[in-house]
């Protein structure tokens, strides 16, 4: 949900007190889907957004950062170009046409996502709605009753306790907004809507340092992705302290001063707090109703049941990986649930995961660390493939390298890529874990050259005592 309010939608719902099979509270990634699935299965919605359709996916989270990380990126081909004998050089960064290029992708995917709320036949009611009963929400004074509740009110740019938003301080959602580019920023937060704000910053010319109190950058990655991440920021330029925690910030008209607790200062430009978002649960009855909240996150069950009634919740507000596709995918499913499908449960280390700065990080399933606690440190083995072997990869001038988690003589249980667009295989990657694919299943299959996805073959390859492009 957005505090951006839309007058845009014509198909609002004008009616008070009728019944629905399943009211949504929330229109983000988790809502709508949840939304046009139960429509699509034949089932009566009503769908309640007090902001934008589309949530924080569409209008302040993945989708304007990935432009702006395309447009950085074209920012660096422009500086590189005669490494490819390709003379071009980087006049300046435009950001009212950046944020143009942003808006427009943006509004393009509203439009659309608008349309198909409407095709559906989804009762669309703007406005903030409150959880009144088990079966009741309530939006403007108008009750909206379901069969079923499913409750996806998303997620908020977090702080740090005490530290006050506001000026020179910001958090993603000032970040998309800004109409310029500042000369110098701290980055409060090295997991991914930190290091992918730096890698854009970077690109258009900024000095960029990064505070994280974990000992790594993106530290929910297997750590051998961390090192080589820090590695490749490093010779970036991009500046960072691990292991030491904030403790404090001053601003005034001129940057911030910004403090870590053993002492160390640094002066910019902006302060970026980018800790994590928190889910947006306060204040909407969900305790009053009997809801379980466990630090403001809503509790439930493997089939996302809350324990109250027929109320579901799905996407940022239940606990685990705050993903996009992961509240869509828990939408689908609690829609299906409702209708009787009995879908599977969904397996949350099953879940991709990509990290869009460049270079890319991209993973599913295990961890080396977690497969080890898991299984035992004695039945796991690993295996890492040099993307230097890969033709497409040094054709694009990128290094990096895949790493496959397997059980001895077992399935492939984790797979982890870093290196310039790893993200767009992660495909094959969630299909090997999810299928829980052996080594010789997937180094059977033919992979087609040149192009970076033959990196997993040969991986798989090796993996399974045959490797051709690597060592033995």
């Amino acid at each position: 949900m957005h505090p951006h309010v839309c007058a845009e939608e014509s198909h609002v719902a004008d009616t008070n007190g009728t019944a629905f099979d399943i009211v949504v509270l929330g229109g983000g990634s988790g809502g709508y889907a949840t939304a046009l699935r139960a429509a699509q299965l034949g089932l009566s919605v009503a769908l309640v957004e007090g902001g934008k359709l589309g949530g924080t996916c569409l209008h302040n989270g993945c989708i304007p950062t990935k432009a702006l990380l395309h447009a950085a990126e074209l920012a660096d081909n422009a500086r590189a170009g005669e490494q490819f004998g390709v003379h071009s050089t980087l006049d300046h960064i435009d950001m009212a046409g950046v944020n143009k290029y942003k808006d427009n992708v943006i509004g393009r995917l509203y439009k659309g996502l608008q349309g198909l709320v409407k095709s559906r036949g989804v009762t669309y009611v703007d406005g903030w709605g409150t959880l009144v009963g088990p079966d009741a929400v309530e939006v403007n004074g108008q009750r909206y009753t379901g069969r079923h509740v499913v409750v996806a009110t998303g997620s908020y740019a977090r702080s740090v306790p005490g530290l006050e938003i506001g000026g020179r301080v910001i958090t993603s959602d000032q970040a998309l907004q800004l109409d310029f580019v500042p000369k110098s920023v701290v980055v409060l937060g090295g997991g991914v809507i930190g290091v992918e704000f730096a890698s854009v910053w970077k690109s258009f010319g900024v000095d960029v340092t990064i505070i994280e109190a974990l000992p790594h950058l993106v530290p929910n990655e297997d750590e051998a992705l961390s090192k080589a991440f820090e590695r490749a920021f490093r010779k970036r330029g991009i500046k960072f302290n691990v292991g030491v925690r904030f403790s404090g910030v001053t601003q005034n008209d001129s940057g911030v001063q910004v403090s870590l607790e053993d002492g160390t200062t640094f002066d910019a430009d902006l302060l970026l707090v980018a800790v994590g978002r928190g889910p947006h649960t306060n204040g909407l009855g969900y305790e009053e109703q009997g809801l379980t909240l466990d630090r403001g996150f809503v509790l439930t069950n493997e089939r996302l049941h809350t324990g109250v009634g027929n109320i579901y919740a799905v996407g940022d507000i239940v606990p685990g990986l705050q993903l996009a596709h992961r509240g869509f995918a828990q939408g689908i499913f609690v829609a299906e649930e409702i209708a009787g499908l009995n879908p599977p449960a969904i397996v949350e280390s099953g879940i991709p995961r990509v990290t869009y700065s460049d270079p890319e990080v991209a993973s599913v399933g295990l961890t080396e660390a977690k497969a080890k606690e898991v299984h035992g440190a004695d039945a796991v083995e690993t295996l890492e493939y040099n993307l230097g072997g890969n033709g497409k990869s040094q054709i694009l001038a990128t290094a990096g390298f895949i790493k496959l988690v397997r059980q001895k003589d077992g399935p492939v249980v984790g797979v982890h890529m870093i290196g310039a667009r790893v993200g767009e295989l992660i495909g094959e990657g969630q299909l090997i874990v999810n299928w829980e694919a052996y080594p010789e299943d997937v180094a059977a299959l033919v992979h087609a050259h040149p192009t970076q996805n033959e990196a997993l073959g040969e991986a798989h390859l090796a993996l399974a005592g045959k490797p051709l492009h690597a060592h033995n």
